[in-house]
């Protein structure tokens, strides 16, 4: 199956969803290239991107469950090829 490379940026605003956030990217792991977290406390917010190589449609299987946690909103960019 051909995969696509993309970033997905997540910025967390409610902490109480990191737990699930994590189990999410866990049952992903295998497409997970690499991961930057940064917690930015003047803002009390953590800032994450994830490098992902997967199939079209686990990339936005996994950017929608990520976008339904409450707190966290998320954006993909994919890369041309």
């Amino acid at each position: 199956m051909e995969t696509r490379v993309a970033v997905i940026s997540i910025i967390v605003e409610k902490e109480e969803s990191i737990a699930t956030l994590n189990s999410i990217l866990h049952d992903y792991g295998e497409y997970i290239i690499g991961r930057m977290g940064i917690p930015y406390r003047e803002k009390n917010i953590n800032i994450i991107s994830i490098a992902v190589d997967a199939p079209q449609d686990k990339i936005s299987a996994l950017s929608g469950k990520i976008g339904k946690l409450d707190g966290i909103s998320v954006k993909t960019a994919y890369s041309g090829a």
